[in-house]
């Protein structure tokens, strides 16, 4: 693996709490993610399915955790199956996990080859009367792929059909939503190093660039400090595309005059950072533009002091969305006396600002989570409010990665220049 290696006692905690929410005499099975075809013989990148990884530090494929707490041996309590690996495979792929590697990972003592799994599974499932059995439950997720998860999950209700099922996607939820300190750590090394890339790019942009030159220096001082990549797909949107919410195509040259709007994150160790900055092509807002990113700034700093324990999403969106009104208003964007009349559940601010603030953040860009859920300590949000106008081709977000504390929030980007003042003085002194 490109990052350095993290401390065990990460995924022994964690299994830990895991193991306290399970019922009595019941067994756990995650499995990792598959490695997913392009064509011909042409595959993707391996990226981990991350409650294996939250659970075991394991960063392979074809592996399978299996967690039975009241197993009638202590060696089957926690069991990891890998792919065993051959001389075959050593030379045409590189070496894969060892079992004393694979233990001092993930803290799991056993650890056995794939072809041995199902003869040890089928004699624990039988002293079990509950099987814990993973899907992907995330209210965006667009599930169209069979994934590893749901072939086992299929193959083992067939198997053992008299068992009692449960899902562990609620107790993965419960989990995840809360980083402890280690998981704090490797967020924070993502995100310095998306602060590095924009110092970047500061350097870097001026007028005639193309976008994907943009992203280029993005991947280049992404992969230099040991990130995989980018987090999720980057967002490079100069001009009127800006305006757009999820625009990816980066294929544009920036203009002399315009925003270019980067939507980007580095991933370290499988945790993402996510940060927006709009910036002008050539180094000076104009007067119009530095009106309306001011005033994102400004319902940013409100939002960011609002991320406080005892809030939860849905009333924190409704405080923002207050402010941003004030805001859209004193940009004569909207009318103070429609606003005071609007429909509480199609507010009119939704025009100029239509997606969310905040998002939870973590080993997934769009973590788990739960819109009702109170903040609590060790929760990661963004913080993301944007203004798009498209009748000016002005689009601006503003996004930073902001730890919930018992006191005041945390910011965890805040070395990433974000005044209209740095950023004109880093652009034009580059």
């Amino acid at each position: 693996m490109r990052y350095l290696p993290i401390a065990a006692e990460l995924f022994i905690q964690n299994r830990k709490r895991l193991i306290e929410q399970l019922k009595p005499n019941s067994i756990a099975v995650f499995n990792s993610n598959d490695i997913m075809p392009t064509s011909a013989d042409g595959t993707h990148p391996f990226i981990q399915q991350t409650d294996i990884f939250y659970l075991s530090g394991i960063d392979q494929e074809e592996s399978v955790l299996v967690i039975f707490p009241d197993a009638k041996e202590e060696k089957f309590k926690e069991i990891l199956f890998l792919k065993e690996t051959n001389e075959d495979i050593a030379i045409w792929e590189g070496q894969k996990y060892t079992k004393e590697e694979a233990t001092a990972v993930s803290g799991i003592s056993s650890v056995y080859w794939s072809q041995e799994f199902i003869k040890i599974f089928r004699e624990l499932v039988f002293q079990s009367n509950t099987i814990y059995l993973n899907t992907n439950e995330h209210l965006r997720a667009d599930v169209n792929v069979e994934s590893r998860d749901m072939r086992f999950l299929q193959w083992c209700r067939k198997s053992f059909p008299l068992h009692h099922y449960e899902r562990l996607a609620p107790i993965m939820h419960d989990l995840r939503m809360v980083k402890s300190s280690f998981e704090t750590e490797l967020i924070k090394e993502a995100c310095s190093i998306t602060e590095k890339t924009f110092k970047r790019l500061l350097e870097f942009i001026k007028p005639g660039v193309w976008e994907f030159e943009i992203e280029a220096e993005i991947y280049h001082e992404f992969l230099r400090n040991r990130s995989r990549g980018p987090a999720f797909s980057t967002i490079v949107a100069s001009g009127i595309h800006s305006c757009t919410l999820h625009y990816v195509k980066n294929n544009q040259q920036c203009q002399d005059g315009d925003l270019v709007l980067i939507d980007f994150g580095a991933e370290y160790a499988n945790y993402a950072s996510d940060v927006t900055r709009t910036v002008p092509v050539n180094g000076i807002f104009t007067a119009r533009q530095r009106e309306v990113y001011n005033s994102v700034l400004n319902v940013q700093n409100a939002a960011m002091a609002l991320l406080k324990p005892g809030k939860n999403l849905e009333d924190y969106n409704k405080e923002v969305g207050r402010v941003m009104e004030s805001e859209l208003i004193r940009l004569g964007l909207l009318n103070a006396a429609e606003v005071k009349n609007q429909s509480e559940d199609a507010p009119l601010y939704k025009k100029y600002f239509p997606h969310g603030v905040s998002h939870h953040l973590g080993l997934d860009v769009h973590d788990y989570g739960n819109k009702y859920r109170a903040f609590e300590p060790g929760m990661v949000f963004t913080c993301e409010p944007g203004i798009y106008i498209r009748d000016e081709a002005i689009g601006i977000r503003i996004e930073n990665d902001i730890l919930i504390t018992e006191g005041n929030p945390i910011d965890l980007t805040q070395h990433i220049p974000r005044e209209a003042d740095e950023i004109e003085r880093r652009m034009v002194k580059s």
